[in-house]
């Protein structure tokens, strides 16, 4: 049979050329698994893929997987290692969902590594969706997790260094412009974390140490239901990055996931919302960093930034996995 294939409709994927309903099979074949933001969520997708092969719910595939950057030390912007306010305090904020409208948090949680066990416990073992500060971290140990110094000496250093001038600028994409390779455990950022069980069910994560020396008590988008996360049952999940504040202007991840709800695409709706952010705050956005990472219930991924340079992680339930860059709706400034 001659059937001509046009460059448009074709797509070279481990060396073999596909036609575009070649792809949609393929993919239904090998569904997606876990997305997350940023190159090191490749990592913690796998810790995700794991749980999900031996049965366990997404709920425990997406603590899982946040549980791998919070444990590293090299990665300064989650968990342990990450760096401090500027008072030199090692403050976390994490949150987990499921499509069934389970939700835990916490927020300004200090001396604990595992951030998102303990918003696990908030929701399965209180009657409240966010606990911050003291009370957060009063109730992590009183469950039994240990007590560990979060700041470590790479931190520490990096923080009294900052300390010679004192001054506070967010840098987007600074992940992308440190000395080492794209995914090492150096070029990091907040991760959120998305996955979907061969059956539908869904669930989210997403851990931070929150913007670098930060003021005392700051709290970002993160650990807030529909800003830094959000997900429903039967219409999808999303989760943000970059510069919280911007995102909690339009509670981000809850306008991601409501434009999904009235039919737009993964990808629509994360570009949506990034134009929506741009419209509101004009020339308040240049130069800062938003991005959106949203899973469909369907399977479908979307990403899209204000910036390029925002990175996301794919795994497919057979573990193929891959690094993609996300577009964005302005080039970098000069």
């Amino acid at each position: 049979m001659n059937e001509a294939i046009s460059r448009r409709t074709a797509l070279t994927l481990g060396g073999a050329t596909l036609t575009a309903g070649a792809t949609r099979a393929a993919a239904a074949d090998d569904p997606v698994a876990v997305v997350s933001t940023w190159d090191f969520g490749k990592a913690a997708n796998a810790a995700a893929l794991v749980r999900l092969r031996a049965g366990d719910t997404a709920l425990d595939a997406v603590e899982a997987g946040a549980r791998v950057p919070e444990a590293d030390p090299a990665n300064h912007s989650v968990g342990l290692g990450g760096y401090p306010d500027r008072d030199g305090n090692v403050t976390l904020d994490a949150i987990i969902m499921d499509d069934r409208g389970s939700v835990g948090a916490v927020a300004a949680l200090e001396h604990v590594v595992h951030a998102i066990s303990v918003a696990r416990l908030v929701m399965e073992k209180t009657p409240h969706t966010l606990l911050v500060g003291e009370g957060a971290t009063r109730f992590a140990l009183d469950q039994g997790m240990r007590r560990t110094r979060l700041l470590t000496p790479d931190a520490e250093k990096a923080w009294r260094e900052w300390l010679r001038t004192a001054r506070y600028q967010p840098v987007a994409n600074v992940e992308n412009r440190l000395p080492a390779p794209p995914g090492s455990a150096l070029n990091h950022d907040t991760i959120g974390i998305l996955a979907r069980t061969l059956d539908g069910h869904m669930a989210a994560a997403c851990t931070t140490s929150g913007m670098a020396f930060k003021m005392r008590g700051r709290v970002g988008d993160s650990p807030q239901a529909g800003s830094g996360l959000f997900i429903e049952r039967g219409v999808g999940a999303a989760a943000a990055t970059g510069v919280g504040e911007e995102v909690t202007r339009i509670a981000g991840t809850a306008r991601v996931v409501g434009s999904m709800r009235a039919g737009l695409s993964p990808q629509a709706a994360c570009e949506e919302a990034v134009r929506h952010i741009a419209r509101l705050r004009g020339e308040a956005i240049m130069g800062l960093q938003v991005g959106f990472l949203a899973l469909g219930h369907d399977g479908r991924v979307g990403a899209y930034a204000l910036l390029p340079g925002f990175t996301y992680a794919v795994t497919r339930h057979s573990g193929a996995a891959e690094i993609l860059p996300a577009a964005s709706l302005f080039t970098p400034p000069a």
